[in-house]
């Protein structure tokens, strides 16, 4: 081993946030919700610590030590040892309390999702190579009619069938035409092995924003004892899961988002607690329902921390991970150790004054659990508002107004015409707006095809005047077919990305662009945005 008074570091500092920099969100939800989330502003409180690791720690136990000359040295595939217990015991205590397992979950440290993904597949799926391999031999791995294209293109390599299932403003549907029984139960062995494997967003998915309620995850998870099914659940923004998106949708259309999936309503955690109100308001992972081990759960620092950390988690049964930890050893080993040791530092915090650390608490301390819980809160509380801002204006700017006379009518009344242009579903979680074009309403419907339309939406809105830039449905389509039939319909729009106070701005200039664009009734108005998305390779003339 390289000598540890070799490493050019004495010790690794940050300036790190305390964890009620922002301010939470209420855990159930209140009527009317878009004036009570306007009134709860962000905190700009920028009170902040510093963080440090020192060089060597006195900490006797392994479990608490926390310093460079460990953090930086070779070390354990299942992850250092102070950030795994506490994520251990953290997923297992307040996370998934009421999960199944006789003696409760595994976990394993992964260097982001992605990474754990790749370990996931590469564990329970064989490579299948066209030309070589029998068709007949050929796995599948199933996934929503339109998904999170890292996964796809992770997969795709190994030669998996994918194989989309329908979905609904939830997410993956159970039954139904082109749902997950129908899928399984039609099976066409010319394809390949019916799939057994699942990867699925449930929580605020990329890019559908859907989030799936108990129900839900009940009918999937019989489907897939029936049909001997593991599911990899990636779960990044289940922290993010919005109470207010059920009633707004309540008071705009009359309906919620979902009937299944209500964050906030109910406290999910029973009979165990997880301790927390707000843990406890949310949606469960589909390991509160895994009775038989079927469950690969995807956790993440990225959407908590961030993404550069490429730091997260795998949980699932101790046989599972047990396998997973024989990949890591040949493959990443481990995550990084500078990462490790400072996420450990500002959640843990050293095991004593003495040690030469500091935590992430104001008295030097580390956050814990409290604190850790209460950080996620605050991000949830930012994003929401964010969510009701970005919603609350494209609910009002769904309709194009128009009013006139008509010589059938007597001459003091005015006819008033209203277009949908567009719709949507509130989202229930994550960070994404999932938006449906209603092109067959536009004047150039009938005289170009739908995905030129739609390409041409794209490109108007990017113009200066509008600025705007969302990501058409078609780079979610996981099937050529998907892209070609249903890509065009659809746009995601991201709430998240850009400074709380641009999201308004940069809303309003989405529909004043969605607007003017419906305004169009010559097809030479369109024309040179056709022509750029053939250029592009978008579709042919």
């Amino acid at each position: 081993l390289p000598n540890n008074n070799h490493f050019p570091f004495d010790t690794l500092e940050a300036t790190a946030a305390l964890p009620q920099r922002f301010t939470p969100t209420p855990n159930v939800p209140v009527d009317p919700p878009a004036n009570s989330l306007s009134s709860s502003h962000v905190s700009e409180d920028l009170a902040a610590t510093r963080v440090v690791v020192p060089k060597t720690s006195g900490a006797p136990d392994v479990l608490r030590k926390i310093d460079l000359k460990s953090a930086l040295q070779y070390g354990t595939a299942q992850g250092y040892p102070p950030l795994y217990s506490f994520l251990r015991q953290f997923t297992r205590e307040n996370l998934h309390p009421n999960c199944p397992y006789a003696g409760g979950p595994e976990i394993i440290l992964t260097c982001g999702s992605t990474d754990g993904f790749s370990k996931a597949i590469d564990a329970l799926s064989n490579t299948w190579i066209e030309g070589k391999d029998w068709t007949r031999d050929r796995e599948g791995l199933l996934v929503e009619q339109f998904a999170y294209m890292g996964a796809i293109q992770t997969a795709r390599p190994r030669g998996l069938n994918i194989v989309p299932v329908a979905i609904d403003d939830e997410g993956m549907l159970a039954d139904g035409k082109g749902g997950l029984e129908d899928v399984l139960e039609n099976w066409d062995e010319s394809r390949g092995k019916r799939p057994h494997l699942i990867y699925t967003v449930t929580i605020g998915q990329n890019p559908t924003s859907g989030t799936l309620g108990i129900q839900r995850r009940k009918d999937i998870y019989a489907l897939c004892v029936k049909y001997d099914i593991l599911i990899i659940e990636d779960d990044p923004y289940w922290y993010l899961q919005y109470p207010s998106a059920n009633a707004s949708s309540i008071a705009a259309r009359g309906k919620p988002t979902s009937q299944d999936a209500q964050p906030g309503l109910h406290n999910y955690n029973t009979p165990k607690s997880s301790g927390f109100p707000f843990l406890d308001s949310l949606v469960p992972s589909y390991l509160s329902v895994d009775t038989e081990g079927r469950v690969i759960r995807l956790d993440t620092f990225s959407k908590t921390v961030a993404p550069g950390c490429r730091l997260g988690w795998i949980t699932a049964q101790p046989a599972l991970c047990e396998r997973l930890l024989r990949i890591t050893e040949t493959s990443t080993q481990q995550p990084s150790g500078f990462v490790q040791s400072m996420i450990a530092e500002l959640i843990m915090g050293p095991h004593s004054p003495s040690d030469g650390g500091r935590g992430g608490a104001k008295d030097g301390s580390g956050w814990q659990v409290a604190g850790w819980v209460r950080w996620l809160e605050g991000l949830r509380g930012n994003y929401e508002r964010r969510m009701q801002t970005m919603c609350s204006i494209l609910e009002e700017g769904r309709y194009l107004v128009k009013s006139g006379r008509r010589h059938s009518v007597p001459t003091e009344w005015s006819v008033v015409e209203k277009t949908l242009m567009y719709d949507f579903a509130w989202p229930l979680g994550g960070m994404f707006l999932w938006l449906r074009l209603n092109l067959a309403t536009h004047p150039l419907y009938h005289k170009t095809s739908p995905d030129k339309l739609s390409h041409a939406l794209w490109v108007h809105l990017t113009e200066e005047r509008y600025r705007v830039l969302v990501a058409p449905g078609v780079i979610f389509s996981p099937t050529e077919d998907i892209a070609r039939q249903d890509g065009w319909r659809f746009f995601r729009l991201c709430f998240a990305a850009v400074d709380e106070a641009d999201v308004g701005p940069m809303s309003r200039r989405f529909v004043e662009g969605v607007k003017s664009f419906w305004a169009f009734e010559d097809p030479d108005d369109i024309e040179e945005s056709v022509c750029q998305g053939v250029r592009e390779g978008c579709f042919q003339m």
